[in-house]
């Protein structure tokens, strides 16, 4: 095992695991599989134990999703290196991932004929996407100007309103984010509602998106 990459597998479905696994025995003499998860909490306690180079985690798993597990690993040991794997091309998706600290996302359809290159370059510092995303990626996320819309939305809000959309995308409902910042809920409805004639967007996943896209908010 000396020399080589040292990687974790997590994912639900035994099935893939196999088949990555497979892959790696045929063409990835440079790897060493030192475990395997079906769950992120799997994941955080293998790595306890093992000394690991690159994370391969499944963007939904049990327990802990992929995105999940990558921040419950940077808590416990400083920043990690992750392809991540994924069913999905969604552009929320992928930047999820990749804020979170993911530096490779590959999809599922195409693991066989990737994963060994996606390793191999996240080992190295480099990044890794599946040619399906990686051309509205380099567009639309890499390339654009992050804080662009993040200040332009920032600026449009009040103090107030910028309360509530980061509640909004954090899962809370109206009545709790009424009750965290001491306001009616039919007050804080009357905000939201502002919130989305002002960006011109008319329902709350709609908003969560746009305020994730344009870098308001860190998932």
């Amino acid at each position: 095992m000396s020399g080589k990459i040292r990687i974790i597998l997590a994912d639900d479905h035994a099935v893939v695991r196999d088949g990555i696994k497979a892959v790696i025995r045929r063409m990835g003499e440079n790897i060493a599989i030192v475990g395997e998860a079906a769950t992120g909490k799997e994941v955080l306690e293998i790595a306890r134990d093992k000394a690991v180079d690159v994370f391969v985690l499944d963007l939904e798993m049990p327990e802990l999703d992929g995105i999940e597990t990558i921040g419950r690993l940077n808590e416990r040991h400083g920043p990690v290196k992750v392809v991540m794997l994924s069913m999905y091309d969604e552009k929320i998706l992928v930047e999820r991932a990749i804020r979170a600290g993911a530096r490779a996302y590959i999809l599922k359809e195409s693991a066989a004929e990737e994963i060994i290159k996606a390793i191999e370059e996240v080992y190295s510092g480099g990044y890794f996407f599946s040619p399906k995303i990686s051309g509205y990626l380099a567009q639309e996320f890499l390339h654009e100007p992050r804080d662009k819309g993040s200040r332009s939305l920032d600026t449009a809000l009040t103090g107030r309103q910028t309360e509530i959309l980061k509640r909004v995308c954090q899962g809370l409902t109206e009545k709790e984010i009424a009750y965290e910042l001491n306001i009616s809920p039919n007050t804080v409805h009357v905000h939201i509602n502002n919130i989305m004639n002002k960006v011109q967007i008319h329902n709350k996943a709609g908003l969560i998106k746009y305020a994730i896209k344009m870098g308001f908010v860190q998932l």
